[in-house]
């Protein structure tokens, strides 16, 4: 037989050996993973299936954290009992059925050091040893924090934020959820009972912006249901940037109660806020109160430049202001009531003005009163009623009495006989009441005369006339043939002082 032919046979020999033993050690059944938490316990379970035949000797179980470093921790035998030969086990580790068929076990008061494998092994007759391995994984929950580092603002990169899940297993992943442009960088450090715990750093350049900008770690681990995550705000530290607000260029002489504020911007908090003028000391006028300063009374002595200066623990800040005082003979802040009180008066000229216009065009239209055909003023015509000549001294004057003249103004010394002045009367003659009437005598001349007409009675009149010339009462209008003379009765009347007038006349 050839060299070639002996090496095909021990290679197939081998591999049904192989087989054989994969066979039979499928007969102890196990659990091939099993998970648990320090001080937490843990069952193993491990079963004999379908012995048969096959007579079972005792069985073991041996725990190896290394690669081929086997230590048995529990063995049973049917007439000795249970024995547990590690001192590292000792008091925790126990068998929950005692019997070959199932030597299942329990171990309490898990530590991380019990992670690795666990091999059930059987001793059997005729077959030998067989056996199944369980890995025990001792899990830790990792214990997570973060926090933000305080630096000072700068130009060169720090750390500002640190994230920690320590003393997990297995170790935790890390991440960053922020919108300040940095970078971060994890470690990963072994504890000596098993665990690892994983260290994570941000940076960036601080500068004053970033500060209370948020950020956030993010933690992930096989024992958490659910990522934890750490929202944190930057602190980044900076002296006082001041300004100073309130001044409006508007600062004439005479002003009131104006405020200038000092601000700053600062981290950490402003410790103290100093006012000064840049000539020296404060002007009188002025009071400070922490960051504001009140002016009561603007006047020449704040026409200056003034000084607010801000320290904190880091360093100071200051901001200077120019102020120009203006002159101003009045408060703009009363310009609305000045405004109304201009407008109140001109509307106030406009009505007397317009009541004025009205009584003075009244006063003139009762001076010239207005002509038969719709003219006024001077160029109206007048008429007057003429009587006769001079009465005699018995009061019975001479028929004299003439037509109604009429004359106008503008032509002085004109007189023109206007025939048709006195409507024409049918049935009765016209008496001087409808002359009045006739449209050309002024307002004031009828009320005169209705006042004269009104006040007489009819035995006043009769009695006059009876001592008198013993007249009617009436005033009796004839019309001759020419329609444009008209006569009035003789009435003459005698008066106390002797004179005498006439009755029908209308004297202006």
């Amino acid at each position: 037989m050839s060299d070639f032919t002996m090496i095909n046979c021990c290679l197939i020999l081998s591999a049904c050996l192989l087989s054989s033993q994969a066979v039979w050690s499928q007969r102890v059944r196990v659990e091939p993973e099993v998970t648990a938490y320090p001080n937490g316990s843990v069952n193993l379970r491990c079963q004999f299936i379908d012995s048969g035949t096959t007579k079972l000797t005792q069985v073991s179980w041996m725990f190896e954290r290394v690669e081929g470093d086997r230590h048995n921790i529990a063995v049973y035998h049917p007439m000795y009992g249970a024995s547990f030969p590690n001192k590292d086990f000792e008091g925790r580790v126990s068998f929950t059925q005692g019997s070959l068929e199932n030597p299942s076990i329990k171990i309490s008061k898990l530590k991380m050091a019990d992670a690795g494998k666990y091999i059930c092994e059987y001793a059997t007759y005729p077959s030998g040893n067989e056996q199944g391995t369980t890995s025990l994984i001792m899990l830790a929950r990792p214990k997570n924090s973060a926090t933000a580092v305080p630096v000072q603002a700068g130009s060169s990169e720090v750390v500002v934020a640190r994230c920690e899940a320590a003393q997990g297993k297995p170790e935790a992943t890390i991440s960053w959820s922020t919108g300040v442009a940095g970078r971060y960088n994890d470690t990963a450090v072994p504890e000596s009972d098993g665990t690892v715990t994983v260290k994570s750093e941000y940076r960036m350049i601080p500068t004053p912006a970033e500060n209370g900008k948020e950020i956030t770690c993010v933690v992930n681990q096989r024992t958490q249901n659910e990522p934890n995550s750490f929202p944190l705000k930057l602190v980044v530290q900076y002296p006082p940037t001041v300004t100073i607000e309130g001044y409006d260029s508007n600062w004439y002489m005479g002003r009131t109660d104006v405020v200038l504020t000092c601000q700053a911007d600062a981290n950490p908090a402003p410790t103290e806020v100093t006012w000064r003028a840049a000539s020296g000391q404060l002007p009188p006028s002025v009071q400070v109160d922490q960051n504001r300063l009140l002016v009561r009374k603007v006047d020449e002595t704040v026409n200056t430049t003034f000084v607010c200066e801000v320290k904190n623990s880091l360093g100071s800040g200051k901001k200077e202001l120019v102020v120009m005082v203006i002159e101003s003979t009045e408060d703009p802040s009363s310009a609305g009531m000045v405004a109304g009180a201009i407008l109140g008066s001109f509307l106030a000229l406009v009505l007397v003005s317009a009541l004025v216009a009205f009584l003075v065009m009244r006063s003139r239209r009762h001076q010239h009163g207005y002509s038969g055909d719709g003219e006024q003023g001077a160029y109206g015509n007048k008429t007057r009623l003429f009587g006769g000549k001079k009465a005699s001294k018995n009061g019975a004057g001479s028929n004299n009495n003439g037509p109604i003249y009429t004359y106008r103004e503008s032509e002085p010394g004109a007189l023109t006989e206007k025939c048709n002045e006195f409507p024409r009367m049918t049935g009765s003659t016209p008496t001087a009441h409808d002359i009045l009437l006739s449209g050309e005598l002024n307002e004031a001349e009828r009320r005169k005369f209705d006042a004269l007409n009104d006040s007489l009675d009819d035995e006043e009149e009769d009695e006059r006339y009876d001592r008198f010339s013993g007249l009617s009462p009436s005033y009796q209008i004839h019309r001759h043939k020419d329609e444009c003379t008209l006569y009035l009765d003789d009435d003459m009347e005698s008066q106390r002082d002797g004179s005498i007038i006439s009755r029908t006349a209308i004297y202006v």
